[in-house]
C-alpha cells in the first residue's frame, strides 16, 4: 500500500475513534455547516460555518459503515493513482478534491431555500476525486460493479456514476447524501490533472 493511502486510512480511522468519545464537540467545530449561526439539539452552543471546516469535514464520518466505504474506495482506486503520480501530487489532488467538494457543498447547504441546518461529513469528496483520476489515468481498466456485477471500462463507470450523482442531486433523491459534494470533488481532481498535463 502506498504511504499516503496508508496514512489517510490511519488518520481517518483514528479521528473516527476519537469522535466516538468527543462526538458533539467535534461535530460542532469540525463538520461543515451552512453560513449563519444555529442552535442544534445535542450540540454545545451555537454552530455555524468556519473556514477550516472546508477541510476538516473530510476527516469526520457519520458511522462505521460510512468510514469503511470511503476508506475501501480510497484503497481500491487510490493505490494505482498514487503509484503513478507520486505521493506529493496525490496529496495535492486529494486535498484539492476535499476543498472543492466542501466549497460546492457549502454553496448548496447555504442556499436560502435550505431552512434546516445540517452538518456535512465524510471523505467522499476526496474519494470521488481519486475515482475521476483513476478513470483519466486508466480509462480502459475494467471495473466490475458489486451490484449488479457488470464489468465496464473505468471511463464509462465514472461517467455513469457522475450522471447518477447529478440526477440524484437535482431531483433530491437519496436524501442525506452530499451528491453535489461528490461532483465538486471530481471537479477539483479534474482541475489538478488538467494543470499537471499543461
Amino acid at each position: 500500500m502506498p504511504p499516503l493511502i496508508r496514512l489517510l486510512i490511519l488518520v481517518n480511522t483514528a479521528i473516527f475513534l476519537a469522535a466516538a468519545v468527543f462526538a458533539p464537540g467535534m461535530t460542532a467545530a469540525f463538520a461543515l455547516w451552512p453560513a449563519g449561526s444555529f442552535a442544534v439539539a445535542g450540540l454545545p452552543g451555537q454552530v455555524g460555518f468556519e473556514p477550516w471546516q472546508l477541510l476538516t469535514y473530510g476527516f469526520l464520518h457519520a458511522n462505521l459503515l460510512h468510514l469503511v466505504f470511503n476508506m475501501f474506495g480510497l484503497y481500491m482506486f487510490g493505490r494505482d493513482v498514487e503509484l503513478t503520480i507520486g505521493s506529493r501530487r496525490f496529496a495535492v489532488l486529494y486535498f484539492a478534491s476535499i476543498l472543492t467538494a466542501g466549497v460546492t457543498q457549502f454553496v448548496v447547504i447555504s442556499a436560502p431555500a435550505v431552512t434546516i441546518p445540517y452538518p456535512t461529513v465524510g471523505a467522499s469528496g476526496g474519494v470521488f476525486g481519486v475515482l475521476l483520476a483513476f478513470a483519466v489515468l486508466y480509462p480502459r481498466r475494467t471495473v466490475t460493479l458489486i451490484f449488479p456485477p457488470v464489468p465496464m471500462p473505468a471511463w464509462l463507470f465514472v461517467t455513469l456514476y457522475a450522471l447518477a450523482e447529478l440526477f440524484q442531486g437535482v431531483t433530491g433523491t437519496a436524501s442525506g447524501v452530499a451528491h453535489f459534494a461528490h461532483l465538486g470533488g471530481m471537479a477539483g481532481a479534474w482541475l489538478v490533472l488538467r494543470h499537471r498535463r499543461r
